[in-house]
């Protein structure tokens, strides 16, 4: 726990303005000026926390299906907030810059972090660049972040601004190869997280960079992980209301606390009779695409074809790779994956779908096809 509890925050800062605690429990009724639609809803739930409210409803984010509606009750929510300020050590006069969409799980967590742990709150309308909507002099112990984020910040030069943290943590989507090259200099502690709306954000997280880097994920502790017929992860804890929630998320259990995500078994191409699971080959593909220097945001799909049912199809963000570059991209990959693994088509896209939390939306992006 921080020492720094003397001066216990009375207020919080939204879109660059502040709010005293003692105001929002009011709210709207003791709030001077007009807010935007955004720091209506902030602001509601913090009300909402503030006076003891028991349950919330959220959509979950739609990145693997449609969207749908949640309710969770305040005590996973507090489970969930109590065990990550216990990992990173975040108490009374820490800071934290809130910039994910406070709507979804990931941004609602960190408001409640912040409640709970009498945190400094600094919170930003999601945005690329979320320093650029901040004093140039804030300093920051605890973020957030989706990776789209991550590369714009360390794209505009903000890497002593990250030093500065206890923790960040990346979110809603993998890091992608050249990301996760990038975060070698870094002296932060950067964490992958794995979790969803079910689990209260996150229930496992992956060091990315120094020496707590690993490839595996590690569940924080008091969740139970398992693994159900199909090899998909099971969890159950506190932050599940003692619920088993059975993932689609494929992975190898190496034991009771420690899993390395393979993919989500809904994402199984079957080419010709042979299952290819589309992340692993997202994988090696994204991968090879910062190897020959142009790394970009790629997946990969199946799409029907007569003689085999589906093909192997990959979808490539951004203008077409000369012709040198893709026979090189070709190459690297006839040599890492299965005959039947290999992409017959490249697609380019000149942007992908992203759900309201930053996430591909893969469907989305084909039907926009």
């Amino acid at each position: 726990m921080s020492v720094a509890s003397a001066n216990l925050p009375t207020s919080l800062l939204l879109n660059g303005r502040e709010y005293a605690y003692a105001a929002i429990r009011e709210y709207p009724a003791q709030l001077d000026g007009p807010v935007n639609g955004y720091e209506a809803k902030v602001l509601d739930f913090i009300r909402q926390w503030l006076n003891g409210t028991q349950e919330f409803s959220l959509t979950t984010s739609g990145s693997t299906g449609p969207p749908s509606p949640i309710v969770l009750r305040r005590r996973q929510l507090e489970a969930s907030a109590r065990r990550t300020a216990d990992f990173f050590d975040l108490g009374p006069g820490d800071r934290a810059l809130v910039c994910l969409n406070c709507e979804y799980i990931g941004g609602m967590m960190m408001l409640v972090r912040g409640l709970e742990r009498n945190l400094h709150l600094t919170i930003v309308e999601p945005h690329a660049d979320p320093f650029s909507y901040v004093a140039a002099d804030a300093e920051f112990d605890f973020t957030a972040f989706v990776p789209l984020q991550l590369k714009t910040v360390l794209a505009a030069g903000h890497a002593p601004r990250l030093n500065q943290m206890k923790a960040l943590l990346i979110g809603g989507a993998p890091a992608d190869a050249a990301l996760q090259q990038e975060l070698q200099p870094l002296t932060v502690p950067v964490w992958l997280t794995y979790g969803m709306t079910e689990t209260c954000s996150h229930v496992a997280l992956q060091g990315l960079n120094g020496p707590q880097a690993t490839t595996a994920f590690r569940v924080l502790p008091g969740i139970a992980a398992g693994q159900d017929e199909r090899g998909c992860l099971t969890l159950r804890g506190d932050v599940t209301d003692d619920q088993l929630i059975i993932t689609n998320d494929v992975v190898n259990l190496r034991d009771a606390h420690t899993f390395e995500w393979l993919g989500r078994a809904d994402f199984v191409i079957n080419s010709g009779g042979v299952k290819v699971p589309a992340e692993k080959v997202e994988l090696v593909l994204d991968v090879a695409l910062a190897e020959i220097g142009a790394g970009r945001r790629c997946f990969v799909a199946g799409q029907p074809d007569e003689r085999l049912g589906q093909t192997v199809t990959a979808f490539i963000e951004g203008p077409a790779l000369s012709a040198g570059l893709e026979e090189e991209l070709k190459a690297l990959l006839a040599g890492r994956l299965g005959r039947y693994e290999q992409p017959r088509q490249l697609v380019y896209v000149p942007e992908f779908q992203v759900t309201a939390t930053g996430k591909l939306n893969r469907a989305a992006t084909l039907r926009s096809l």
